[in-house]
Parts: C-alpha cells; structure tokens; sequence
C-alpha cells in the first residue's frame, strides 16, 4: 500500500486523506498512520507546489545548473565536499552522479553576477572541488513530470531525408 501511497502523494499531494483512503480501499485512519510513520521515518521529507515560471517572484530568480568534479579520496571525497556543499542556501538540489563529472548542483539566486559569485567565492574555493561548469536556465518545460507550457500547441517534428 505505501508505495502505490506515494505514487498519489508525488502526482497530486492535495489529495486529502480521505480521497487517498478511497483510491486505495484502505481506511483514513490506515492512510493517517501510513502518513505519519512515513514523515516520522524520513520517506516523506517534505511537500512542494511545482510553479510556473509566470508566478509571482519567479521573474527575478535564476536557476543554474552547476556540474562539479571532485577530487577522489579514501576518506569519502564525494560525500565530504557534498555534505559541505548542501550546507549553502543558494543549492536547492545536489546529485552525486556518475559521467564526466561528479556532483551536480542546482543553485538559485536573484542575478547572474549573485550565482557566478557564489560560484567563484563559495563552490570553487572548497578544498576537492577541481572544476566546475555552470548552465543558466533559460526556459521551463516540464518539471517533476509536470509540463510547464500546457496550453501550446504540440507540434510535430518534421523529419527530412
């Protein structure tokens, strides 16, 4: 039951108990408790609303994209520079990845010049940082597998041969 719970709460959260109850033929007291020992164990973190770019106080934020390589070490290098990294309030997400390089970041602030300083003065200066290499965004398309522009037209690509 918990698994097809969370499947719910990821596409619509706003489901209230209730509603979640009767999707699931369990009672609401059954979702309550499954609800709660999810958020007391940490499965849960947390609930967001995934927002247009439209929304009010979306215009002045920028987003990038930051793709860091990390010296490897013994003494868990990865985990050492992300615990380190996490701690700053301008990363909103961090991912140890495999590829070309070793952490991704997304990091969030109110211009251009605010994210390439935490870059240069925060990130960059972390002992087992090596390089990074940063990506603004420019436009949202889908989102936690929300598209972002429903009310477009799709249009189909043309293939030429």
């Amino acid at each position: 039951m918990k698994e097809k719970l969370i499947s719910l709460l990821r596409s619509n959260a706003r489901l209230s108990n209730a509603e979640l109850a009767v999707e699931l033929n369990v009672s609401e007291t059954e979702i309550n408790s499954a609800i709660s020992e999810m958020e007391k164990d940490g499965v849960i973190r947390g609930y967001a609303a995934i927002v247009t770019d439209q929304a009010p106080g979306s215009e002045t934020r920028v987003k990038a994209l930051i793709e860091v390589k990390v010296t490897p070490s013994r003494d868990g290098g990865f985990d050492r520079v992300a615990r380190r990294i996490a701690k700053f309030p301008e990363v909103t997400d961090l991912f140890l990845l495999s590829g070309n390089y070793d952490l991704l970041l997304t990091v969030e602030g109110n211009s251009l010049q605010q994210v390439a300083s935490f870059v240069s003065d925060k990130l960059a200066t972390i002992d087992g940082v090596i390089s990074t290499a940063t990506a603004f965004q420019l436009k949202k398309y889908k989102e936690s597998g929300m598209i972002m522009q429903s009310d477009e037209e799709y249009e189909r690509l043309k293939i030429c041969f």
